[in-house]
């Protein structure tokens, strides 16, 4: 018996179930992207910049380009305190970050598929199949990987939570830049700080398209079972 649709059977918990299905499987095709990892992506940020960018008065933000400026139609951004407006950037640039390792997974993905050396030529099909073929062993080294990472990353950045007031959960460390992850092999972050606000950008920019890139992917392989490659090809 539901409370909200106050039926038996209930529609909304066929509902979840399906939504919990969909999530899990695309969690799983974001963690195969993880292994075509791109080191410009994770530079770490200037945490002076990052404050002073993530401001309540959203004066000058990095990511907001004209024409459109801040593009927040919900008023998301102005309702929000600096320490929620932190999270909001944090969360985008994860996001953003996944979101182009995956658009990355589906391509590589695809074209390599049939390989020897990919699971010995056993991967097939669309990349949004990909999941349901690969071995267990598999999942077990990426979600220990994973879980090992945002583990640390959690201990670097968030307050414990044993710290924070109850109505103020999930709160950022003050000496933790969003985004900031200290991962920087290739030494890509410039000094000078106006060429670093411009690859803050970039990375925002770059980030919320594959956002888009991977959404539009994954609807249109689930439409009609072909993979993002096998479209190109027969469009050319």
């Amino acid at each position: 018996f539901c409370r909200i649709c106050t039926t038996t059977p209930c529609f909304h918990s066929h509902k979840i179930q399906i939504l919990t299905f969909i999530t899990s499987n695309k969690m799983k095709l974001v963690l195969i992207s993880t292994l075509f990892a791109s080191a410009a992506a994770f530079a770490p940020s200037k945490i002076a910049q990052s404050t002073s960018a993530l401001s309540a008065s959203l004066d000058g933000v990095v990511g907001a380009l004209e024409p459109m400026g801040i593009f927040d139609p919900l008023n998301l951004a102005e309702k929000a305190t600096d320490a929620t407006l932190a999270r909001y950037r944090e969360a985008e640039l994860a996001h953003g970050r996944v979101a182009m390792l995956a658009v990355i997974g589906f391509l590589v993905g695809e074209k390599v598929e049939g390989s020897a050396f990919l699971f010995d030529a056993q991967i097939s099909g669309p990349a949004i199949t990909h999941i349901t073929q690969v071995p267990d062993g598999f999942w077990a080294v990426i979600i220990a990987f994973v879980g090992a990472y945002e583990a640390q990353r959690a201990q670097d950045g968030w307050v414990d939570p044993a710290d924070c007031p109850v109505d103020q959960p999930g709160q950022l460390r003050d000496d933790y830049a969003p985004g900031d992850l200290k991962f920087d092999p290739l030494g890509l972050m410039p000094d000078d700080d106006g060429e670093f606000e411009i690859m803050q950008t970039k990375e925002l920019q770059n980030g919320r398209l594959a956002m888009l890139a991977a959404a539009g992917f994954l609807a249109q392989e689930a439409v009609d079972g072909k993979g993002i490659i096998e479209h190109f090809t027969s469009s050319a």
